[in-house]
């Protein structure tokens, strides 16, 4: 029976993730999965899509709040609270979303300014500020998510990571696909026609396969980009002009979910048709 393999999540999007035993489910996805985001001055969200040297900062969660270092030298960090004693809203862009947040602090943001060299604040979204999802995808109008890219969770099978990286020289750890959930004992690329699973009695549902970007090609050790895996993936996991890997799932129900729990499928559907290209 397939199980939980692995549990992770990312405070500052883009921002190097944190592996945990146990996670917390809320009304927008894992407690303290991109709650927080970095902006410009046009408050246009960042990423490490354009700014490699985001891959550089690591996130870790501590007893008050959240703690990020840089990865070459861990003595300098910054610490900031689980919830910001600032109240005033602003409008944040993320993709095609405009959400209410708020800066952490003007202290806080300037250490994150002078660690990437480049100019930015750091916002936190309150509780009542909601983002709603894709309604293409939703199960319920006031279904909403975080500052992830545009759903609560993300879904890989362990045996997916395997067999991509039995197609190349190199192989890459799970970080390169920054998944919320992992889990063990599918077929390889199972998850992509999983429709209704759960865990601890609380009911998943897959809705889109997750679609690649050059984020996966960045190194997170080392902020280096590269051509894989989006080279490899395009010979046999593209559909209609992008690259998948990876399912994007919501969920009914709040709960806790913890590495080994049973995972039950409840219901599949159709195989995507993805587009082989030949070795020859």
């Amino acid at each position: 029976m397939a199980s939980v393999s692995a549990l992770y999540i990312y405070p500052v999007k883009s921002l190097g993730g944190i592996s945990l035993n146990t996670v917390d489910l809320t009304d927008r996805g894992f407690r303290y999965d991109r709650r927080w985001l970095l902006v410009d001055e046009n408050n246009q969200f960042l990423t490490q899509r354009q700014h490699t040297q985001m891959a550089l900062l690591q996130a870790a969660i501590i007893d008050d709040g959240i703690e990020v270092h840089k990865r070459n030298t861990p003595s300098d960090s910054i610490k900031f609270p689980f919830v910001t004693e600032n109240k005033q809203r602003e409008n944040v862009t993320i993709w095609d979303d405009v959400c209410e947040g708020v800066e952490v602090s003007k202290e806080v943001s300037q250490w994150f300014t002078d660690a990437l060299a480049m100019n930015c604040r750091l916002m936190f979204m309150p509780d009542d500020s909601h983002r709603k999802i894709d309604p293409r995808y939703a199960l319920h109008n006031n279904d909403i998510t975080s500052f992830s890219d545009a759903y609560p969770v993300m879904l890989i099978a362990k045996e997916s990571l395997d067999d991509l990286n039995e197609r190349l020289d190199e192989k890459l750890p799970m970080n390169r696909f920054r998944p919320n959930l992992v889990i063990e004992g599918f077929e390889p690329y199972e998850e992509d026609w999983i429709k209704h699973f759960s865990i601890n009695e609380i009911d998943f549902f897959g809705v889109k396969l997750c679609s690649r970007c050059v984020l996966t090609t960045v190194n997170q050790q080392t902020g280096n980009k590269g051509k894989e895996p989006l080279k490899t993936l395009a010979t046999y996991r593209s559909l209609n002009n992008n690259i998948y890997f990876g399912q994007n799932i919501i969920y009914k129900g709040t709960g806790t979910l913890t590495k080994g729990d049973k995972v039950k499928v409840i219901e599949r559907k159709d195989k995507p048709s993805f587009r082989i290209l030949s070795n020859n």
